[in-house]
């Protein structure tokens, strides 16, 4: 059964024009954590309803997104919805804690603003990029605490290929100790350094006065070191609290700001992390842009942000309980629909944010239900280009290295280290690749994984099985009845071309495309 170009778009319009109540929406909302607590005392006063709590269908394709960059198998999302445990939510969340998606998904965030990436303008070059990604990983993969993996990269000296962290002060647009002082203020304080008066600017960049570069007879090696000779007096260096602190002659200044930056009562490095990852999970900051962190532009709730950050300081700089904090409030598990009368909700997380997925992730997400994985390349070729078939999206380690269609979905350039460099807008050119790209087509009708879906089976089992990987939940009631009109449950469903046509279908929905 093939409907055609027409009849797809009627029933892409008609599942358009329904309503995602009867499958979105779960519980009641309920108080978990002082992330709750302070966000219903916010919306009290903004006369704000919280949305009630997602279904289980919604969650677990969200907190699998958002916490590995994967969509749940069919299996894991049948599971899930079909458990009776009150606690399977929390269990969930453990277990993909402790995956290696999650380090691989992790990794690919915290690249993007590290700038990993071997051609230009960064120039880390693929030998550095492959070592660098390696480390990054392995700290998201052994939760090293988020103080001691800045430290490492403020205080790091040697070469780049043998001591990786190095690479992050590589990435800087020059060895000019001012565009390390940039870079060194976007990443850990999330300040954007050029907004600074010229004189804070100064005294940072007195920090890295002492950085020196030098290459090796080992092609694109590059070591980098502190230079003992550069002070020949004690010097007095002032950080950007203004607070002052003396250096001795020879002395590394760097270690000092380092410590100043973690010490004991210091928030701005605490502060502009959870802020970062509250932007990753709910694709809006808590001081939005989530990278500009200054009093002229002021948190959505101070108290929030000083309550995370304590929070991330209290628990040892332990990042992967900062992530289970925030996916285990309420606040997070809210259904994105709900009553929409105060323009607030959105900004105030009155409701969980939709958004499109990244680049990264649609890939992926296709190349599971496909089969097919898509070919990635480097502008300029270099050693370790080459990507192993099978290499998920979000975990290639090199910015240079991407694909037509990474590039027509936004992934981020990793120029800058801005969190805007990555643009997850639905072009016209995304939507008519999905509608009308004959590779895709192709790549559905092939699936091997599709074909087992109908061997065997009824209709009805056919079709929730279709959901089950596209969507990760059952068809809703109203679905059901858009279906039956469709698909006559006295027809034949057992096909290639209909559960290709489905499937591609259900592609087409924004429920797919977006985080919801």
């Amino acid at each position: 059964m093939r409907l055609g170009y027409v009849g797809i778009f009627l029933m892409l319009s008609a599942f358009m024009r329904l309503s995602a109540s009867d499958c979105y929406t779960g519980g009641t909302f309920v108080e978990q954590n002082g992330i709750d607590r302070e966000f219903v005392k916010l919306w009290e006063s903004r006369g704000i309803k919280p949305s009630p709590l997602c279904s289980d269908g919604v969650f677990v394709r969200r907190i699998c997104i958002d916490l590995t960059g994967e969509a749940p198998d069919a299996t894991l999302a049948e599971k899930f919805i079909k458990s009776k445990k009150n606690d399977k939510r929390s269990i969930l969340i453990d277990r993909l804690l402790k995956s290696e998606s999650f380090a691989d998904y992790w990794s690919m965030k915290y690249s993007d603003i590290l700038r990993v990436k071997s051609e230009f303008p960064v120039n880390l070059w693929p030998n550095a990029v492959q070592a660098y990604h390696r480390w990054i990983r392995d700290a998201v993969k052994t939760n090293m605490p988020y103080n001691k993996f800045v430290t490492a990269l403020i205080c790091s000296s040697g070469s780049n290929f043998r001591y990786p962290a190095v690479n992050f002060y590589r990435s800087a647009k020059s060895h000019d100790p001012k565009a390390i002082a940039g870079i060194a203020a976007l990443a850990f304080m999330g300040q954007r350094f050029e907004l600074w008066p010229e004189q804070k600017r100064k005294n940072l960049a007195e920090f890295f006065s002492t950085v020196r570069f030098k290459k090796s007879a080992e092609w694109k090696e590059e070591i980098v070191y502190h230079d003992a000779t550069a002070w020949t007096k004690t010097r007095i260096l002032t950080f950007p609290d203004g607070s002052q602190v003396t250096i001795e002659a020879g002395t590394d200044p760097r270690p000092h700001l380092a410590a100043w930056i973690c010490g004991k009562g210091k928030k701005d490095l605490a502060s502009a992390a959870v802020n970062r990852t509250w932007f990753w999970l709910f694709g809006r900051a808590i001081v939005n842009e989530a990278d500009d962190m200054r009093p002229e532009n002021p948190p959505v709730s101070k108290v929030l942000l000083n309550y995370l950050a304590d929070e991330f300081i209290a628990s040892g700089y332990d990042f992967k309980k900062l992530c289970r904090l925030i996916v285990e409030s309420s606040t997070y598990q809210q259904s994105p629909t709900g009553n929409a009368e105060n323009p607030d909700r959105e900004k105030l997380f009155a409701a969980y944010p939709v958004r499109r997925l990244d680049a990264e992730i649609i890939c992926d997400n296709l190349s599971l239900i496909t089969g097919v994985q898509d070919t990635y390349s480097s502008v300029i070729p270099e050693p370790f280009t080459y990507i192993p078939y099978g290499q998920k999206a979000v975990a290639i380690a090199d910015g240079s290295i991407t694909s037509s269609f990474l590039d027509s979905f936004g992934r981020s350039a990793r120029d800058s280290g801005y969190l805007s460099e990555r643009n997850n807008k639905v072009t016209a050119a995304q939507r008519l690749f999905l509608l009308n790209s004959s590779d895709l087509q192709r790549d559905l009708y092939r699936s091997e994984k599709l074909k087992k879906l109908y061997t065997g089976r009824s209709r009805d089992e056919i079709i929730d099985s279709i959901y089950l990987l596209v969507l990760s939940r059952y068809p809703s009631p109203s679905e059901d009845a858009v279906l039956d009109k469709t698909y006559p449950k006295r027809g034949r469903f057992n096909s290639r071309d209909a559960v290709s046509e489905l499937t591609w279908l259900l592609i087409n929905t924004k429920e797919f495309l977006f985080r919801h």
